[in-house]
């Protein structure tokens, strides 16, 4: 699927993954890239790119990714104002971190991970992506229907391409379980979604990065990255935020390409 002229959304697009996956189809001729992000400095980030690609291609949508009418509203403009999102990057993330079950050590109480943590982690990262990849399926499968066209034909252009962003933590990572549970989700939601949405000609892909540069790791603090992920990591450092967008693009635009990509840079986690 070529990336030249078409519109694209990516929910958490103000920073991270998300904004450096922006930069990279506004660089590769995108029409318009949507960043969507709940903080207002999305508009900035906006403008920045812009600015770096010498064309009014990237514009900010500020709001709550989780939210069912947010979701629709965005949709409604992008559409209205350029055409139907045929790209799609739910990119948007958070971590909460903390053994599943702990010991404290002050008063001997067993602590179990909090469910409220839990289901907020779950909500963001899983249930919020796969909507957002649906949303992008029905607008798609609405817009056939309204110009007549029925089932996909192999003849035809692919009509549209979904990258959900996975993690090595997938696999079970210490300290992760619910970060590892919503990763580990999107894995069974995309290879389904897969099978559903080639009726409309819409390809979905998981890309697994491992640890890279962006707030929410660097938030990990410079002493767990040097001790638990840099030793670890045969690349001896942290991933590029866009050697990871290069490589969603990658499954963006070639068609031969499904199910999933590993982009860990040698990272295997201790036993």
């Amino acid at each position: 699927m070529k990336v030249n002229n078409q519109v694209a959304i990516i929910t958490g697009g103000g920073s991270g993954i998300g904004q450096a996956t922006a930069i990279e189809l506004a660089a590769r001729g995108a029409r318009a890239v949507m960043l969507v992000d709940m903080n207002e400095a999305v508009h900035e980030v906006a403008e920045k790119i812009n600015s770096q690609v010498g064309r009014a291609v990237a514009e900010g949508l500020a709001g709550d990714v989780t939210s069912d009418e947010f979701r629709s509203q965005c949709f409604d403009y992008v559409t209205e104002k350029y055409t139907v999102p045929r790209i799609c990057i739910p990119a948007a993330g958070i971590t909460r971190d903390s053994l599943a079950v702990k010991i404290d050590k002050e008063s001997g109480e067993v602590k179990i991970y909090s469910r409220e943590t839990f289901e907020l982690v779950l909500r963001v990262n899983l249930t919020a992506p796969v909507y957002w990849a649906l949303e992008t399926i029905a607008r798609i499968a609405s817009d056939r229907q309204k110009k007549g066209l029925g089932r996909w034909a192999p003849t035809e252009d692919p009509q549209g391409a979904i990258v959900l962003i996975g993690s090595v933590s997938s696999q079970g990572n210490k300290g992760q379980v619910s970060y590892a549970t919503s990763k580990a989700g999107l894995e069974g939601a995309a290879a389904t979604m897969n099978k559903e949405a080639m009726f409309y000609g819409v390809r979905c892909a998981v890309i697994h990065p491992g640890f890279t540069d962006t707030p929410m790791v660097r938030a990990m603090g410079e002493e767990v990255i040097n001790k638990h992920v840099l030793p670890y990591t045969q690349l001896g450092r942290l991933i590029r935020p866009e050697e990871i967008a290069d490589a969603i693009c990658f499954l963006v635009s070639n068609s031969a390409v499904s199910g999933e990509l590993w982009a860990d840079a040698g990272w295997h986690p201790p036993a």
